[in-house]
């Protein structure tokens, strides 16, 4: 993905807590919030409106929820507030579309500043690790071996001044997690059987027999969950999120293990 390319809400997928894929970031503010209140709501809830079935966003207890993307749901909505006169029904849309509702009541209007999403990747020598692992899990990998692998990081949100980070200082903060990370050996932590405060003792049952290991502890790093070239993504995302300027909203990491194979993860960074 190169840098500058346009980015729309709509690339985004948003999913709320109850598992519902939503169409933007407003209909996932509003899910939130009701979450937030103890407000059980049901998303894309199917009306008769004059013998018609209509899909309105959000349906709770207390009312309806209409959120305004386009001129339809503007029909939509002026079509259910005419004709549902015993249902309290509000929505929720952008200051552009306020002259076709204005006749309208219950109508809250979000101003928002225009924002230009941009994404970077970057990808550097520099970035490479060696690393041991064993995955028990795997009988051609049941054996400890050792592999060199490069990384790619996509970073993905808001630009200011065409700008979405600083290159030098995405590089900085890339290469301090890969030196956390370089010549270590990675082991499901689930097979740590002792910790005597120098050493970790790691045993288990393989398709190569049993193993029995004692390990230190600083060239060691465990994971929740098996040393494979997706969980290594998954931790490097862990541990770059918090040092990444606010203005970024998600964060993607690419591992190659060995050539023309590794392993993509892209995460949102949740804002608190």
């Amino acid at each position: 993905m190169a840098t500058g390319s346009a980015i729309l809400d709509s690339d985004f997928r948003y999913i709320d807590s109850k598992g519902n894929l939503l169409k933007s970031r407003t209909e996932l503010s509003i899910a939130q919030m009701l979450s937030f209140l103890q407000i059980d709501y049901e998303y894309n809830h199917t009306i008769t409106v004059n013998g018609k079935n209509i899909n309105v966003d959000f349906k709770t207890d207390k009312g309806l929820i209409e959120v305004i993307d386009n001129e339809t749901d503007i029909e939509k909505y002026k079509e259910m507030k005419n004709s549902l006169s015993d249902s309290k029904i509000i929505a929720i849309g952008h200051p552009k579309f306020a002259a076709q509702i204005k006749e309208l009541e219950d109508i809250v209007l979000y101003k928002t500043k225009e924002v230009q999403t941009g994404s970077i990747f970057i990808e550097d020598p520099s970035f490479a690790f060696d690393y041991a692992h064993i995955l028990p899990l795997v009988e051609k990998c049941s054996i400890l071996h050792g592999h060199t692998s490069s990384v790619m990081v996509e970073l993905v949100g808001e630009m200011k001044n065409n700008l979405l980070v600083d290159f030098g200082e995405a590089k900085k903060i890339i290469k301090e997690v890969m030196s956390i990370l370089d010549h270590k050996f990675f082991i499901n932590k689930r097979y740590l059987v002792n910790d005597d405060g120098i050493h970790f003792r790691i045993t288990f049952d393989g398709p190569k027999g049993k193993f029995d290991l004692q390990v230190p502890k600083h060239t060691t790093y465990l994971l929740e969950g098996e040393a494979t070239v997706e969980n290594l993504s998954t931790e490097i995302i862990k541990l770059l999120v918090p040092k990444m300027p606010k203005n970024i909203e998600a964060v993607g990491v690419y591992i190659y293990e060995g050539y023309n194979k590794g392993a993509h993860i892209i995460s949102q960074i949740s804002k608190q």
